[in-house]
């Protein structure tokens, strides 16, 4: 049977290295698998071609031989299938590696990486004012820190982890079935690839402890309810050297007795007497910042709004303000004495109905409804 150059089957160059050799065969013996072609008797000589093709030119010896005196020469060099002579990459290894992909595995060498440490939430409650101003305030955060005693190895100072016995050190191990290999993370070590046999007494070999921290927040004006604060690396410690995590500051309002908000705006009803009312007057307005002076007109009617601009909230990370709206309520006394009686009663005896509405009141529209 006339054999193929090797070179040809693998789809690689004469002057190939090793890395190139082994990522060729490997693609080529996940495409023409017999177990990705079932029935598919091409495909299987196929495979079976660059499978021969790969013993020979994955083996440095082999290949040597190969390019000296071609298919004889390979042959005669002795040891047909060890990959590991002449310094060559193991072909069972490459096999491994080969399943690993094609069945999703990944690496079957994985080993424990550094791991960042868990983000954290913390509510904050500040008042309407505090969140209309802006202001610091200093946090309690319960979150895990990094071991000082062992500076987060989990060991007692002085010793060190031990390579686990069980899967090498690679995290991994592999059950062979016949033509396959399962790949499980190795329970001894639980995928650390390491295990600890004398655990640092503070921490108890997590290589972090539990402490709360004091921290100090700016809480920036104009922050509404559910507004995210954050605070990088201020989060759970990572483990093996990774980062830590960061800290989300929830913002919530308490209710305030007098304001309400409605985005950038903020509104508050204040009562007035009838006099004011009717004579107009210039009122004390709460605001947060302090007390405002604001003018009304004569004939003010109950439920009018006035509008305070720029007196509202800031744009939050912005520089613009809402504004105050006032609505103003007439509030009727419930008890007079005998001088603001007589003067009431005077006030309505100058008052008739055409001074008041032009229009039948509502007792009088009833009245005229039963007489009719």
């Amino acid at each position: 049977m006339i054999r193929r150059d090797y070179y040809e089957v693998l789809q690689v160059d004469r002057q190939a290295d090793e890395a190139e050799i082994k990522k060729a065969y490997r693609k080529l013996a996940l495409q023409y698998h017999p177990d990705k072609n079932p029935g598919n008797k091409r495909a299987e000589e196929k495979f079976k071609e660059i499978t021969e093709a790969y013993e020979v030119l994955g083996n440095r010896q082999k290949r040597a031989q190969y390019d000296r005196f071609g298919p004889i020469g390979a042959r005669v060099s002795g040891n047909r299938g060890n990959g590991r002579e002449g310094g060559g990459p193991s072909f069972s290894d490459l096999f491994e590696d080969l399943f690993a992909d094609f069945f999703g595995g990944g690496s079957t060498r994985a080993r424990a990486r550094p791991k960042r440490g868990d983000d954290l939430r913390y509510r904050l409650e500040v008042s309407l004012e505090e969140a209309a101003l802006g202001v610091e305030k200093k946090i309690n955060v319960p979150r895990s820190e990094i071991c000082l005693s062992c500076s987060g190895t989990g060991t007692a100072p002085g010793r060190e982890a031990q390579v686990c016995p069980i899967c090498g050190g690679r995290g991994q191990t592999r059950l062979r079935q016949g033509f396959f290999t399962t790949i499980r993370t190795c329970g001894h070590c639980h995928g650390e690839g390491r295990v600890i046999s004398d655990p640092c007494q503070s921490c108890g070999g997590k290589g972090g402890v539990h402490r709360e921290k004091t921290l100090s927040i700016k809480v920036p004006p104009g922050v509404s309810a559910g507004t995210r604060l954050k605070l990088a690396g201020e989060g759970e410690a990572g483990l093996r050297g990774g980062p830590s995590g960061d800290l989300y500051v929830i913002i919530d309002i308490k209710a305030h007795p007098i304001f309400t908000r409605e985005g950038n705006d903020r509104l508050c009803e204040i009562p007035i007497t009838f006099p004011q009312a009717a004579l107009g007057a210039e009122l004390d307005v709460p605001a947060l910042e302090g007390i405002v002076k604001m003018k009304i007109p004569q004939g003010t009617q109950s439920g009018t709004v006035f509008k305070l601009k720029g007196k509202g909230f800031p744009e939050f990370h912005g520089h613009n303000y809402g504004d105050q709206f006032v609505k103003v309520v007439i509030k009727v006394p419930t008890k007079l004495d005998a001088k603001q009686r007589k003067v009431l009663e005077e006030f309505a005896q100058l008052t008739d109905e055409t001074t008041i509405s032009p229009r039948k009141g509502l007792f009088e529209k009833v009245k005229d409804l039963f007489q009719g």
